[in-house]
């Protein structure tokens, strides 16, 4: 210890320990981050980097490539490293090229992705769901929904290419980063088709290319942004479906019909640019004309028939036939079939032809009418009873009807039609016959003859011998005699006395004298009644014989009305 002086530094263990804590003090701060060093040597694939520690460290030249290119790096370039350990086993630092680069790039990122600015990146991998993108040192997301605007079948072209990408979503904890390459296309597209629009205006014809075909129309490519060329649009004349006259590929001549310059979407047309066959469809088609057709289309409600290209009328299904009322058009005609029809009406306005397929043929109706004129007997089968008449089928196809009120001059058709059943045989008297309106009307009770024709000979007082034809509770059915007239005599007219007003004393098929009680032309009905003629009978009888006021019985003048009607039979006789 001799020579040292007394006021020389003597460090205490404490000392070295501060000392040692400050040193790896400073060495952690450097740890986890990017530092810059200077390349001190090149050793085989290998710099040797100073990054101002104790010891050096060592990086592969790999790391520092750029795109797979071979490094260019020389002894005295300074460099950014990632201290990853300030010392490992062999006592060296330890460095990354690759992790600083990403660092770099995560801090750069995020300052665009703020701004939202585009970010250059390479696809470089295809993983599940899409491909990594390389972002300059960080390692993106590409979903493959993300990749275009359309589904792309091959990748390959857009692999190892540097292109802009937008970053969608960026988590540097979890070290993600997604990105799109559709929305950058998509911006892109539309600043194209805002500059293609601005070109473009309504009633403008230009040549596009048929880019693809649905049911409803086709997307003709107008030069970098796509117009709408509906189905009705294509030809003035029924169009099923677009590839009926246009192909994918085909170059077209078409008309703007419609910009929309908020959705910038544009309207087309080829018709448009052909003259139009409704300028002067009235008087090519007058209302009563007769022309031939085809038939294109067949509805529930009608048949389309085209009479041109481009014009188009309806048949209603009122107007195909003038007996098949509820059958399906189809069944009457077939779509290419070609009918002859007549002009019903033409509404240029509204685009419509209303034609008629009936029309062309003969009215069977009228047809009936020429053959069977009002009076005549026809002969039919029951086709239908309803609860007002029943349906006799007749020639032609055509119905008549016989209404209640004509099937019986004496009985309620109410009662009468009980008789008839369908599929019978009947005949009737043709009453009249309206072609317009489709109705033939018949009788069954006019082929015996007008009552009223009977009754015309017969007045109120009258004595008329009658027939019972049916006997009831109340009265009798009574038939007059020589004539079709029926009538019904109530059990209060069957006898003046009383006791003799009993239905049982009458039987079917029994003749009976009767004073007509009334005759009612417009109801077609007489009245008659045995009591009456029984009064009649006594007056007369007072009147030639005697009065009862002379002292005589109502019973001596009978008798004596009645001997001397005998003595008169006997004299005659004589």
């Amino acid at each position: 210890m001799a020579g040292i002086h007394a006021d020389s530094y003597n460090p205490t263990m404490d000392d070295f320990a501060a000392m040692l804590s400050e040193s790896l003090a400073k060495d952690d701060v450097y740890e986890g981050q990017v530092i810059k060093g200077k390349i001190v040597g090149i050793e085989k694939d290998q710099a040797v980097i100073d990054v101002g520690l104790k010891m050096e460290g060592r990086v592969k030249l790999s790391e520092f490539s750029i795109n797979g290119a071979p490094s260019t790096l020389k002894v005295g370039d300074t460099v950014e490293v990632y201290l990853e350990r300030v010392e490992n086993a062999l006592g060296e630092a330890v460095l990354s090229r690759d992790k600083a680069k990403r660092e770099e790039s995560w801090t750069r990122l995020e300052k665009l992705h703020e701004k939202g600015e585009k970010v250059t990146g390479v696809i470089f991998n295809k993983v599940k769901g899409g491909f990594t993108v390389d972002l300059d040192g960080a390692v993106a997301f590409l979903p493959g929904s993300q990749v275009d605007i359309r589904p792309v079948r091959d990748i390959g072209p857009l692999m190892h290419q540097p292109q802009p990408f937008q970053i969608l979503k960026m988590d540097r904890r979890r070290g993600n980063i997604v990105v799109s390459r559709r929305s950058v296309l998509e911006e892109t597209r539309a600043e194209q088709r805002a500059d293609i629009v601005a070109r473009l205006a309504e009633g403008q014809v230009i040549d596009g290319l048929v880019k693809n075909i649905t049911d409803y129309g086709a997307f003709i490519d107008l030069g970098g942004i796509d117009g709408l060329l509906h189905v009705t649009d294509m030809a003035w004349r029924r169009v099923n479906h677009p590839s009926e006259i246009l192909n994918v590929g085909d170059t077209v001549k078409v008309q703007i019909i419609r910009i929309n310059s908020d959705t910038q979407r544009i309207s087309l047309g080829m018709k448009q640019l052909q003259s139009d066959p409704w300028s002067s469809i009235e008087a090519k088609y007058p209302v009563g004309a007769k022309i031939k057709g085809h038939v294109t289309n067949i509805a529930d409600y009608g048949a389309f028939v085209e009479l041109e290209p481009g014009v188009e009328g309806l048949i209603h299904v009122s107007e195909m036939s003038w007996t098949k009322k509820n059958t399906h058009p189809g069944k009457i005609v077939a779509t290419s079939q070609e009918v002859e029809v007549q002009v019903l009406e033409v509404d240029s306005n509204k685009r419509r032809i209303s034609l008629g397929l009936k029309q062309t043929q003969d009215n069977p109706w009228d047809a009936f009418l020429s053959q069977h004129p009002k009076g005549s007997v026809i002969e039919g089968p029951i086709r239908n009873i309803t609860e007002f008449g029943l349906f006799i089928g007749l020639d032609g196809g055509v119905d008549g009807m016989v209404h209640l009120s004509d099937l019986d001059w004496a009985k309620p058709g109410e009662e009468v039609i009980k008789d008839y059943k369908k599929g019978d045989t009947v005949k009737a008297q043709v009453l009249d016959v309206d072609g317009a309106k489709e109705r033939i009307s018949l009788g069954i009770k006019q082929l015996s003859g007008d009552p009223i024709d009977a009754l015309a000979k017969y007045k109120k007082g009258d004595t008329v011998t009658c027939e019972v034809t049916a006997v009831e509770e109340n009265g009798l059915h009574v038939k007059i005699a020589d004539s079709d007239l029926v009538s019904y005599i109530k059990r209060a007219d069957l006898s003046r006395d009383r006791a003799e007003q009993r239905t049982e004393r009458f039987s079917a098929g029994q003749k009976v004298d009767a004073s007509v009680l009334s005759v009612d032309k417009a109801a077609r009905k007489i009245a008659v009644s045995i009591k009456q003629h029984e009064i009649s009978e006594e007056k007369s009888a007072v009147a030639q014989f005697g009065s009862s006021d002379s002292g005589a019985s109502l019973g001596d003048i009978f008798k004596s009305a009645l001997k001397k009607k005998g003595e008169t039979s006997d004299d005659d006789n004589g």
